[in-house]
């Protein structure tokens, strides 16, 4: 899962007071919310904080139910999750506590990379295998292909808008994305390039720990991003941009 629209320190553009139009002149097209790369504090702090945190939450329950039909539909997982599972067979822990818990080592590999967790970062690193483990407690495995077939595609299909829900509420990157965004800063390379080369790299691992890799591992790589695009902008809360920091001469 990647983050398809590129971070601003701005916050929504605001129109200038008093700037309505004319009698008989159409207004202009409104411009976009735009994702603001905040700190914790200002994520407190930039408004709608109720809305934002119902989405927030929300946007993440809907993320652990979408990785457990995956992994009911038995087609194939998503590249993390080939790894989340493979990590299972050789410990005795689910899948939602295995999502957990790399979630924090993932963190640790933050600390060199110099990224700032949010709200959403540690949000994201418990509630998405909770609900993963209490989605899968409640699921039958398929029990046929064509049943398969439809978990799979529910799966993907509600991951992508789970991601555009939670990235939309503005409360920071999950601690994947962060590694990615992380890596794409300190190295210069491109966030296509890091996102494959980490992508590739915990399929490789996963699949040597004897992860669920299959069609739906494929079909997750090619939907996710189009799918969260096209939402992300339904759901991305405005929020007040960060006041700058005058300087004095």
């Amino acid at each position: 899962m990647t983050i398809p629209f590129l971070l601003s320190r701005e916050g929504r553009p605001e129109a200038r007071p008093g700037s309505l139009p004319d009698a008989g002149v159409a207004a202009p097209p409104r411009a976009p919310a735009v994702l603001a790369d905040l700190g914790p504090w200002a994520q407190l702090r930039a408004g709608r904080l109720g809305r934002r945190l119902t989405q927030l939450v929300a946007g993440l329950l809907l993320y652990g139910a979408s990785l457990a039909l995956m992994v009911r539909g038995g087609l194939g997982l998503a590249p993390w999750d080939v790894l989340h599972s493979g990590f299972t067979r050789h410990v005795p822990i689910t899948l939602g506590q295995a999502v957990i818990l790399l979630s924090f080592v993932v963190l640790l590999l933050w600390v060199p990379l110099r990224e700032k967790p949010g709200i959403g970062t540690i949000a994201n690193a418990l509630l998405v295998g909770l609900s993963a483990d209490a989605t899968l407690a409640l699921l039958a495995p398929a029990a046929s292909l064509g049943w398969g077939v439809a978990l799979l595609t529910a799966g993907v299909v509600l991951n992508g808008l789970a991601t555009a829900m939670y990235i939309g509420a503005q409360f920071g990157r999950g601690p994947r994305d962060g590694l990615m965004t992380g890596i794409a800063r300190r190295t210069g390379a491109s966030l296509r390039l890091v996102r494959t080369s980490l992508e590739v790299t915990v399929v490789v691992i996963g699949l040597l720990l004897g992860g669920a890799l299959g069609a739906g591992t494929v079909l997750y790589a090619l939907a996710i991003g189009p799918l969260t695009q096209r939402w992300l902008p339904a759901w991305v809360v405005p929020v007040a941009a960060p006041p700058r920091r005058r300087t004095t001469a």
